[in-house]
């Protein structure tokens, strides 16, 4: 039997966020939290229970106004940048601009329809055979129809669903369920994100 395709697919801010709650870092500086896609897909493959290979991570994300923030523009492409770089040709950022309420910045801007994008790249991807095995890591119950269709696909073994999700021992951890469906979750836990974490400051110009 061939190799299984693996594609992971990350709601890049759900993940981020979800890192600095999990483990405590939410009074530490923003870099923390951060990881390194490539690491991270190839953790979670590296431990897959059956003959399998990443073939592309991808990543979704919010990207602010250039115009009306600057600094979190830049810091927002030289992540993004350097997330493709070291990806060896694996990883693709997807990014939307920021919506920006008429009160900004009294009210924080928003991502705005991330969500979907995923959702459809998701299944569409699936639909068409670009992958054996599509892992998606997030909490955003939002994505629960997108794994919801790839079960509803007439195959046999692929194409196929899972979800990661951080944990921390002793305390409650969150992950997506599909009501009535069996659903394999990579547990992530401290020890695998100081593997994959990525500290740098993008807020620095690069040398």
């Amino acid at each position: 039997m061939a190799s299984a395709r693996v594609i992971v697919f990350l709601d890049y801010q759900n993940v981020y966020n979800g890192a600095r709650e999990a483990f405590d870092l939410r009074a530490d500086p923003s870099r923390y939290g951060q990881i390194d896609p490539l690491r991270l897909a190839e953790l979670i493959v590296a431990r897959h229970p059956e003959e399998s290979h990443l073939d592309g991570v991808r990543l979704y994300r919010g990207r602010p106004d250039s115009a009306k923030q600057p600094q979190a523009y830049g810091a927002n492409m030289r992540q993004s940048d350097a997330q493709e770089k070291r990806g060896r040709g694996l990883v693709k950022v997807i990014t939307r601009t920021l919506r920006y309420p008429h009160d900004w910045p009294s009210t924080p801007a928003q991502e705005k329809g991330m969500d979907v994008a995923l959702a459809v790249d998701f299944v569409t991807m699936a639909v068409s055979g670009a992958y054996d095995i599509g892992v998606l890591m997030s909490t955003d119950t939002d994505l629960v129809p997108a794994l919801e269709a790839v079960f509803e696909i007439d195959g046999r073994s692929y194409p196929r669903c899972e979800v990661a999700a951080w944990s921390r021992p002793g305390a409650y951890s969150r992950r997506l369920h599909v009501p009535g469906k069996k659903l394999w979750c990579h547990w992530l836990k401290p020890e695998d994100y100081a593997a994959v974490e990525d500290l740098t400051d993008y807020n620095l110009p690069s040398s």
